[in-house]
């Protein structure tokens, strides 16, 4: 009788971390990138954001069936298809000569961090109940050290070159893909639907709707933040190494201090509190970005904003799992899918604002502050509907 192949837990958590290095790359991926490419091909600031929305919708659409499918054949299929369709993704945009060809690498890319990021929450999700929060919590930390990860070596190592950025992460995906290769995977037997009459109740609470409002809205910001900073940095007056320094030293730095920071901060206070002030240090952080300021403050105003941002995302999901506990793999996917909704809906936006005028970037990118206070109006006038999202058992899960 042949033994069955088990995996080692240690092996399966350091391949979701690398998983999630993958997809915390991709993050900043786009914002490094569009210098360089918007030089090359000539790209308007409106294109840009429409490659943004290509994005989105890759990321969007696949996190639609990402669970389901994984439910049914196990997570190795997710990770391999996952990281699979990112390295066509990246194949597709190191040969793209315009751009319809950048769109639909973005679109391929979108689709591929969409299961890479399912994936690495559900690997670590089956670690036991007494590790599963260390686990997560250094989950997160590979995320932040992805998105710090690209444009940091793009700046200081690869000479901001865009086709070099693309081979590094041609290759760092590679790697991750030939060892999610070799280490086996239990699979999970799946759980029994649920009844169609809770289906109703659940998606009949306004709760879900208008916390799924909070990360489609947060994501918007986030993204906005990824994407189309350096560009304004740039027309600034700041060279596009310094750029992208500020980007990864001080905006992913900024969002990986603040997980770190949330994780502790979380046992003694209350999430909707800690939601509601991060949106409104949100709104304040990024206002004064787009202001001018010298260098040195406009570094250090990112790396507020970055931790300012960290905690809404993990901590809005931590509350939807734990309003809808009997339901929570589904409330969460709904949450999620609208969370990446979220970047359909900034980067065009953004772009169409900024117009030809490559200063109209700040004008753009004006939407953050404004939907950061949306959020932090959504989270006061909704408290109460809240008010069952206590921080005990809060599940600290990352996805941006």
């Amino acid at each position: 009788m042949k033994k069955r192949e088990t995996a080692n837990p240690y092996v399966t958590v350091l391949l979701s971390c690398l998983v999630i290095f993958v997809y915390g790359m991709l993050s900043s991926l786009l914002g490094t990138i569009i210098p360089g490419l918007a030089a090359a091909l000539h790209l308007t600031n409106s294109q840009i954001g429409y490659v943004a929305l290509a994005q989105g919708l890759g990321l969007a659409a696949t996190s639609v069936v990402a669970g389901a499918l994984m439910d049914k054949q196990g997570k190795k299929i997710g990770v391999i298809l996952g990281l699979g369709a990112t390295l066509a993704g990246l194949i597709l945009l190191g040969s793209s000569k315009g751009v319809i060809a950048v769109a639909a690498a973005m679109f391929v890319l979108g689709c591929g961090g969409s299961l890479v990021i399912v994936a690495a929450n559900a690997i670590v999700s089956d670690v036991g109940d007494e590790k599963r929060a260390a686990a997560l919590n250094f989950l997160n930390v590979f995320s932040g050290l992805g998105g710090l990860a690209t444009p940091f070596i793009a700046a200081n190592l690869l000479g901001s070159n865009s086709s070099r950025i693309v081979v590094f992460g041609i290759a760092t995906t590679v790697l991750v893909l030939c060892l999610a290769l070799l280490v086996p995977l239990s699979k999970r037997p799946v759980a029994s639907e649920e009844r169609a009459s809770d289906q109703r109740n659940l998606f009949s609470n306004p709760a879900l709707y208008l916390l799924s409002a909070v990360t489609l809205l947060y994501t918007a910001c986030e993204f906005g933040i990824w994407n189309w900073l350096p560009k304004f940095l740039i027309a600034s007056g700041m060279s596009t190494a310094v750029a992208l320094n500020v980007l990864s030293l001080g905006f992913a730095c900024g969002l990986l201090c603040g997980r770190i920071v949330a994780t502790s901060v979380l046992w003694r206070i209350s999430p909707s509190i800690v939601v509601i002030v991060s949106s409104l240090l949100m709104a304040g952080t990024t206002y004064m970005i787009l202001q001018r300021e010298p260098v040195w403050l406009t570094s250090v105003l990112v790396f507020l904003a970055g931790a300012a941002m960290a905690p809404v995302f993990p901590t809005t999901i931590a509350i939807v799992a734990r309003l809808f506990k009997e339901q929570s793999a589904t409330a969460i996917g709904f949450a999620i899918t609208c969370g990446f909704s979220g970047l359909i809906l900034s980067s065009p936006l953004i772009g169409w604002l900024s117009g030809s005028d490559p200063l109209g970037v700040g004008r753009g990118l004006l939407i953050v502050p404004v939907l950061s206070m949306i959020i932090f109006a959504i989270l006061i006038l909704s408290r109460k509907l809240f008010s069952q999202g206590t921080r005990e058992n809060l599940p600290n899960l990352d996805v941006s």
